[in-house]
């Protein structure tokens, strides 16, 4: 969620490199064939681009309302996404491939989220490697991506290890609607919020904790080879250089996205420079977040930004 402050800041999330991660428990085997099928989704897009051009490549496992974020705003629509993407004259002559390290599902199979690695390979021979984050919604039977964001790195990861996919807890299938899945909306909005609120008081490394799963991503800085994995290392990240019980930026969704399930969702907005911090160089910066839960009574927690 924080671009701005993680260039740095992430370096010192790797002074914790022996701290414990404990990941989510196995969910229903039930589960397990509804996230190998998105994972093999974005696996064959991948081969794909390996043997196209990197906005065909790209562009081919985007939704029509695909969010983007770059400086200062939201890219939207394909159409409007592949002008970004071309705008760099190297992208039109530019092949890109990747390979994701995990996924997740929602409990009624129609959402999910994937992270990985990337390789831009330049038309000069030169290679840079990225990091991505997808959320996906399966809409008539195929797996399209409707908010997607990746990050350089300065090195590729020696031997990146795929973590365990995040299934979900066992659903009743009930049914959705509209009024349900509005409320379902409507609380993870106040979970967001509820989040930059909290970070205003007690800060932004408390918060990140609180608010995080314990097999959190974030993509990380240029620095970082690998993601960031666990809302604790993120927290120490993040925060590295903020005074205490304060956070130099406010936030709150302006967009959510929600599985009929209740339990994946996403949300997208603007982070924002607070009081002393603010100034005419520092302008808003688009983010957006994926939060789980293990059922609709549980609190929301953020899962990967």
């Amino acid at each position: 969620m924080l671009p701005l402050l993680r260039h740095r800041a992430l370096i010192a999330c790797l002074l914790l490199g022996a701290l414990p991660i404990v990941f989510a428990k196995p969910a229903p085997a039930g589960t397990q064939p509804a996230v190998d099928t998105l994972l093999a989704a974005d696996r064959a897009f991948a081969a794909a681009s390996a043997k196209t051009g990197l906005v065909d490549g790209l562009s081919a496992m985007f939704a029509d309302d695909i969010a983007m974020p770059v400086p200062g705003r939201f890219a939207r629509g394909i159409a409007e996404v592949r002008d970004y993407l071309l705008s760099n004259s190297d992208h039109a002559k530019s092949r890109i491939d990747w390979a994701p390290q995990r996924g997740g599902i929602s409990a009624d199979g129609l959402h999910g989220f994937t992270f990985g690695y990337m390789t831009l390979h330049k038309p000069d021979n030169s290679t840079q490697p990225l990091k991505y984050l997808s959320y996906w919604v399966k809409r008539d039977g195929s797996w399209r991506v409707v908010a997607y964001k990746r990050v350089r790195a300065n090195a590729a990861p020696s031997a990146p290890e795929p973590m365990p996919p995040a299934l979900p807890a066992p659903w009743d299938g009930a049914a959705t609607d509209p009024a349900r899945t509005q409320e379902y909306t409507r609380s993870l909005d106040q979970a967001e919020r509820a989040f930059s609120d909290e970070a205003q008081k007690i800060g932004l490394g408390p918060a990140f904790a609180k608010y995080g799963s314990s097999d959190a991503i974030n993509l990380g800085g240029p620095d970082d080879a690998q993601v960031v994995v666990g809302a604790d290392k993120i927290a120490v990240a993040v925060s590295a250089g903020s005074p205490p019980n304060s956070s130099p930026v406010s936030w709150a969704p302006d967009e959510v996205i929600v599985a009929g399930s209740g339990d994946l969702g996403i949300t997208l907005g603007f982070l924002q420079p607070n009081g002393a911090a603010a100034d005419t160089s520092r302008k808003p910066i688009p983010f957006f977040t994926i939060w789980h839960r293990a059922d609709t009574s549980a609190a929301w927690r953020y899962i990967a930004e």
